[in-house]
């Protein structure tokens, strides 16, 4: 496998442990290149936000050491390729997102249909209910054509591969751990079948464990791959809850599936739903309400609009109809983009109470969230 000097540095910086994708953007904006940023000295890392002079000299060294060679062997022994940010392969519609990866890890293929992808996502403890809906779902979506991508967990995710594979369909499975370490290990051969109908993804290193911190992360991938995201029984704790305030943040359809009133396994969906998600019985409402929106539009800079979408600025200052007065307030305020500091400050709310309100604002396109958790009118 040949890369580029540039490519080989940007490898290096993802091999350094304790450097997320927002911190690896930041250090990439302000140095400019990846080779910039390995011959940086740890007084010029330290100028970071938070950084300070010990972790940068930590960073300092792992960006030195790391050995780009070897993980080079990994990827070729696992028949894995390496996707950067901005280059053809790399899927249009995740290049969008606020913090996209600047490397993918890909085995198996991803194809230019991929970009008419649904999520389906969920709790890992789910009920036959949750299993025979998100099955279900996944399959005839599949049916029509729609790639199905999921997280590869135990529970709900697996049941959506699992119905896309059975309806003879593509998916897409996005890990928080490295390509070479599949998880859960029971998993094993639904991995294997996902890649030889689709692929499995990942912005970690080919050898690194799917740490607790990481998934979180890693749905912002799920959710920046789909026009999207089906949740299907989400109780209040659920990290797919998650996939859907990235799948808001994005731009992307909010979906819920309703389940019993009294379960506790669906509190988070059912909550959703009241905040503006949409419900979904079975695939045709997903189809539906997808074949409205146009195509996912390609972007050829990393980080720019299109030039065919029209700038925030540039749109009608008119107040969208069906507001709450809380809502109208909030929307008010962001005639320009604020900080959600100043927006409590503004008017006087509480930290959780404002942030649930602006998710609710997000998942009904009426706000959305750019990163430093700055809000402006969708």
């Amino acid at each position: 496998m040949e890369l580029s000097a540039e490519d080989r540095d940007l490898l290096a910086l993802n091999l350094a442990h304790g450097i997320g994708p927002k911190t690896l953007n930041a250090l990439l904006e302000k140095f400019g290149s990846a080779s910039a940023v390995r011959d940086a000295s740890p007084a010029e890392l330290a100028e970071m936000p938070y950084m300070g002079r010990a972790v940068a000299e930590k960073l300092h060294t792992a960006f030195a050491s790391r050995d780009v060679d070897a993980e080079i062997e990994e990827l070729q022994k696992h028949g894995a390729k390496l996707l950067r940010l901005g280059s053809p392969e790399y899927p249009a519609a995740l290049a969008e997102v606020p913090v996209p990866p600047r490397l993918l890890y890909v085995r198996g293929e991803l194809l230019p249909r991929d970009r008419e992808a649904v999520a389906i996502v969920g709790s890992r403890s789910c009920t036959s209910y949750g299993r025979k809906a998100a099955e279900r779902i996944a399959y005839d979506l599949a049916r029509a054509g729609v790639t199905i991508i999921s997280g590869l967990a135990r529970g709900i995710d697996g049941c959506a591969h699992r119905g896309a594979l059975d309806a003879g369909g593509r998916t897409i499975a996005v890990m928080a751990g490295g390509l070479s370490k599949i998880y859960p290990p029971e998993h094993k051969e639904l991995a294997a079948e996902v890649m030889a109908h689709g692929a499995l993804i990942s912005e970690s290193a080919m050898k690194m464990d799917p740490l607790a911190g990481m998934f979180p992360a890693r749905n912002r991938i799920i959710s920046g791959l789909s026009r999207g995201v089906i949740l299907v029984e989400a109780n209040e704790k659920s990290g797919a809850l998650i996939t859907a305030h990235h799948a808001a943040e994005q731009g992307r359809e909010v979906f819920a599936v309703p389940g019993q009133v009294d379960s506790s396994a669906s509190e988070g969906t059912l909550r959703l739903l009241r905040q503006g998600a949409k419900l979904v019985r079975h695939a045709k409402d997903v189809l539906d309400d997808l074949a409205g929106l146009a195509p996912l539009t390609p972007v050829t800079e990393p980080g720019k609009r299109p030039p065919d979408v029209e700038a925030p600025s540039a749109r009608p200052n008119v107040r969208p109809v069906g507001m709450t007065e809380a809502e109208a307030t909030v929307w008010e305020m962001l005639d320009a983009a604020r900080t959600i500091d100043e927006v409590c400050r503004h008017l006087g709310k509480s930290m959780g109470e404002l942030a649930s309100l602006l998710m609710t604002m997000e998942i009904r396109r009426l706000v959305r969230r750019l990163p430093g958790n700055i809000y402006e009118r969708f």
